[in-house]
């Protein structure tokens, strides 16, 4: 919505006092005697340094003067919701607006107060007010009728402002949330029909199309819609986006695979259309992994994208189905690729090398992490765990003795270092200290 915006543009607009006066009442302010002018120009001093009261005081003045100065009522609402003084703002909006009910500005003071508090159906009724004197807040409408769920008033709305204006990304947005809900998708089916017939050419109405038709599992007509996307734009690469998908789903791997890189090497397709292929074809490539050095190429032209470490993404996805090994070595290839030195993907590394014994690596970077972390405890524990691993004991006590320091407020961690000491003392054979450990991981697991 455009409230953040609003408010630069109240600010704004009655930056200077005089270029306001003069598009209002010029008549009136050229007689305006100094008394009156000098309580405006103290109203906006004061608002500037945020002494509303005062400036209330000085506006009061103004109208006393001038019982029909819609500029000063509008200056009193501003001031008032600065305090959240919501009722005396929105009583000085409405005056403003009795007295000037075609300065849209005024009815924008109405808004600001209905969507603070959360009238929201005097913030529709104020909004299509507004409306006839601008028709782009028709983009704010929208979003009072996404959030009070009047989703068939809101899809009529996308569908008018996406004629008039072109499609924006949070119409987009809006309608995505919406069209998931089935009962408003033949209303849609029906509009996008409607468009190709009015503009064959345009690509986006048809891969929609075909995606709302694979929805249903209508997939005769979804193959319909795409052949005649080929026929009207034969070079279309945004009609791959339905065919990839279509597909994979009828198991054709060397056809989804040649879409696919297409999609993933045009230009014209955006970044999420492509992640969502990539998306789809990893979840492929789980359960037919012969296919994977195709993935490894998919990935390849993710490369420069800085919106989303893709490899990353990948190795949390094999790290969820408990394939460690494959988690390992996208995680590896994020950090090659990006920070070397990144917490959250270092972290996941090394649960992975834990999860798949891989102690060796896993005590080097843990160890590497320290010196860049010296204070982030769980480095420590993995190098303590990996060290015990490899048997190297007291170079395990060092280390596990150090990071224990620095848990706060983590039994579970704590539990987890305690039985590390445990294991690292009865390796340097100090029974006495490993029961000791032992006991406490005990006692802090009961406590968890």
């Amino acid at each position: 919505m455009k409230k953040g915006v609003l408010v630069i543009l109240f600010l704004a607009f009655l930056s200077s006092s005089v270029s306001v006066f003069a598009q209002t009442e010029p008549e009136d302010i050229a007689l305006a005697p100094d008394e009156y002018q000098d309580a405006f120009y103290e109203s906006l001093k004061q608002k500037g340094i945020e002494n509303y009261d005062k400036a209330i005081a000085s506006l009061e003045k103004c109208i006393k003067i001038k019982p029909s100065d819609a500029v000063a009522y509008f200056e009193l609402g501003k001031n008032y919701l600065a305090l959240k003084e919501y009722q005396n703002a929105q009583t000085a909006f409405e005056k403003a607006t009795q007295l000037d009910p075609k300065n849209k500005w005024y009815w924008l003071g109405i808004y600001d107060v209905s969507f603070e508090t959360k009238n929201y159906s005097l913030a529709i009724e104020t909004i299509q007010k507004i409306i006839v004197f601008d028709e782009e807040y028709k983009d704010d409408l929208i979003s009072l009728y996404m959030l009070t769920n009047q989703y068939d008033k809101a899809l009529t709305a996308i569908n008018e402002m996406n004629d008039k204006f072109g499609k924006s990304s949070d119409r987009e947005i809006y309608k995505s949330q919406i069209l998931s809900q089935g009962k408003y998708q033949n209303a849609e089916i029906a509009n996008l029909i409607d468009q190709i017939k009015k503009n064959p050419k345009e690509e986006s109405n048809y891969v929609n199309l075909i995606f709302l038709y694979s929805k249903s599992d209508e997939t005769d007509k979804a193959v319909d819609v795409a052949k005649q996307l080929a026929k009207e734009i034969p070079n279309s690469e945004w009609g791959q986006v339905s065919l990839f998908k279509t597909y994979l789903d009828a198991n054709q791997a060397d056809k989804a695979i040649k879409s696919m890189n297409v999609i993933l090497s045009s230009s014209k397709i955006d970044s999420k259309i492509k992640h969502r292929t990539l998306n789809e074809f990893l979840i492929y490539v789980n359960k037919n992994p012969q296919y994977a050095p195709e993935l490894e190429k998919a990935i390849s032209y993710f490369d420069n994208d800085k919106q989303v470490d893709v490899a990353k993404e990948i190795g949390k996805f094999y790290h969820s189905k408990n394939q460690f090994e494959n988690a390992i070595k996208y995680y590896e290839k994020d950090l090659a690729a990006n920070s070397d030195t990144d917490r959250e993907t270092n972290m996941l590394l090394l649960e992975a090398y834990s999860q798949a014994k891989q102690y060796a690596p896993m005590t080097k970077r843990a160890m590497t992490m320290i010196e860049v972390y010296p204070s982030q405890p769980q480095f420590y524990y993995y190098a303590g765990l990996g060290s015990n691993q490899l048997q190297q004991f007291k170079n395990a006590k060092t280390v596990l003795e150090m990071g224990l320091d620095y848990v706060v407020d983590d039994k579970k961690l704590e539990a987890n270092f305690n039985i590390q000491l445990g294991e690292a003392y009865n390796g340097l054979g100090d029974a006495k200290k490993k029961e000791e450990y032992f006991l406490k991981a005990n006692e802090l697991l009961k406590k968890k």
